[in-house]
Protein backbone atom coordinates (compact mmCIF):
# COMPACT_ATOMS: atom_id res chain seq x y z
CA UNK A 1 0.00 0.00 0.00
CA UNK A 2 1.21 3.39 -0.86
CA UNK A 3 0.02 6.45 -1.17
CA UNK A 4 -1.68 8.04 -4.37
CA UNK A 5 -2.50 11.47 -6.05
CA UNK A 6 -6.40 11.45 -6.99
CA UNK A 7 -8.53 13.66 -9.49
CA UNK A 8 -8.46 17.52 -7.49
CA UNK A 9 -4.98 17.71 -8.37
CA UNK A 10 -5.32 17.35 -12.60
CA UNK A 11 -4.65 20.97 -14.03
CA UNK A 12 -3.76 21.97 -10.54
CA UNK A 13 -0.29 20.70 -10.02
CA UNK A 14 0.23 23.07 -6.76
CA UNK A 15 3.68 21.15 -5.55
CA UNK A 16 3.29 21.52 -2.22
CA UNK A 17 3.60 18.04 -1.56
CA UNK A 18 6.66 17.81 -3.67
CA UNK A 19 8.16 20.42 -1.01
CA UNK A 20 6.90 18.34 1.96
CA UNK A 21 7.90 14.64 0.39
CA UNK A 22 11.52 13.48 2.77
CA UNK A 23 11.96 10.81 -0.42
CA UNK A 24 11.50 12.29 -3.61
CA UNK A 25 9.24 10.07 -5.07
CA UNK A 26 6.37 12.53 -6.47
CA UNK A 27 6.91 13.26 -10.03
CA UNK A 28 5.32 15.74 -12.32
CA UNK A 29 2.84 14.49 -15.21
CA UNK A 30 1.68 17.09 -18.46
CA UNK A 31 -1.66 17.21 -15.94
CA UNK A 32 -1.24 15.86 -12.84
CA UNK A 33 1.60 14.97 -10.22
CA UNK A 34 2.41 11.07 -9.27
CA UNK A 35 3.82 8.79 -6.34
CA UNK A 36 6.25 6.09 -7.23
CA UNK A 37 4.63 3.43 -5.16
CA UNK A 38 8.15 1.66 -4.71
CA UNK A 39 10.38 4.66 -3.67
CA UNK A 40 7.05 6.25 -1.46
CA UNK A 41 7.77 5.10 2.52
CA UNK A 42 4.35 5.84 3.44
CA UNK A 43 5.62 8.71 5.83
CA UNK A 44 1.97 10.88 4.60
CA UNK A 45 3.77 14.17 5.05
CA UNK A 46 2.34 14.97 1.45
CA UNK A 47 -1.47 14.32 2.36
CA UNK A 48 -1.85 17.33 4.86
CA UNK A 49 -0.01 19.83 2.75
CA UNK A 50 -2.27 19.32 -0.43
CA UNK A 51 -3.94 22.67 -1.14
CA UNK A 52 -6.60 20.36 -2.83
CA UNK A 53 -7.19 17.29 -0.72
CA UNK A 54 -5.66 15.14 -3.47
CA UNK A 55 -3.47 12.81 -2.13
CA UNK A 56 -5.07 9.26 -0.10
CA UNK A 57 -3.83 5.97 1.26
CA UNK A 58 -4.36 3.78 -1.24
CA UNK A 59 -7.34 1.91 0.30
CA UNK A 60 -8.88 5.61 1.38
CA UNK A 61 -9.26 6.63 -2.23
CA UNK A 62 -13.23 7.80 -3.05
CA UNK A 63 -14.82 5.46 -4.72
CA UNK A 64 -15.78 8.33 -7.93
CA UNK A 65 -11.71 8.41 -7.84
CA UNK A 66 -11.31 4.69 -8.14
CA UNK A 67 -9.25 4.59 -11.37
CA UNK A 68 -6.45 6.69 -9.26
CA UNK A 69 -5.83 3.97 -7.37
CA UNK A 70 -4.00 2.64 -9.94
CA UNK A 71 -3.01 5.11 -12.26
CA UNK A 72 0.33 5.96 -10.45
CA UNK A 73 1.78 3.01 -10.35
CA UNK A 74 0.88 2.24 -13.58
CA UNK A 75 2.59 5.16 -15.12
CA UNK A 76 5.94 3.58 -13.09
CA UNK A 77 5.19 0.10 -15.09
CA UNK A 78 6.03 2.78 -18.41
CA UNK A 79 9.04 5.09 -16.81
CA UNK A 80 10.40 2.68 -14.41
CA UNK A 81 11.91 3.83 -11.16
CA UNK A 82 14.23 7.08 -11.53
CA UNK A 83 14.92 7.25 -8.09
CA UNK A 84 14.31 10.70 -7.41
CA UNK A 85 11.99 13.10 -9.13
CA UNK A 86 14.15 15.70 -8.85
CA UNK A 87 16.69 15.06 -11.34
CA UNK A 88 13.89 13.98 -13.99
CA UNK A 89 12.52 15.99 -16.43
CA UNK A 90 8.39 15.61 -16.36
CA UNK A 91 7.04 13.06 -18.19
CA UNK A 92 5.79 13.76 -21.60
CA UNK A 93 2.14 11.83 -21.22
CA UNK A 94 -0.33 11.01 -18.31
CA UNK A 95 -1.73 7.99 -17.33
CA UNK A 96 -5.18 7.29 -19.38
CA UNK A 97 -7.47 8.08 -16.46
CA UNK A 98 -5.86 11.74 -16.31
CA UNK A 99 -6.09 11.95 -20.17
CA UNK A 100 -9.91 11.35 -19.94
CA UNK A 101 -10.75 14.01 -17.98
CA UNK A 102 -11.74 16.78 -20.20
CA UNK A 103 -9.36 20.35 -20.10
CA UNK A 104 -11.17 22.30 -17.19
CA UNK A 105 -13.40 19.88 -15.99
CA UNK A 106 -14.00 20.91 -11.89
CA UNK A 107 -12.06 18.89 -9.61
Amino acid sequence: MTYVIAQPCVDVKDGACIDECPVDCIYEGPRKMYIQPDECVDCGACEPVCPVEAIFYDDDVPDPWEGYRTADREIFGVVGSPGGASGTEPFTEDHRVVEQVPLGAPN
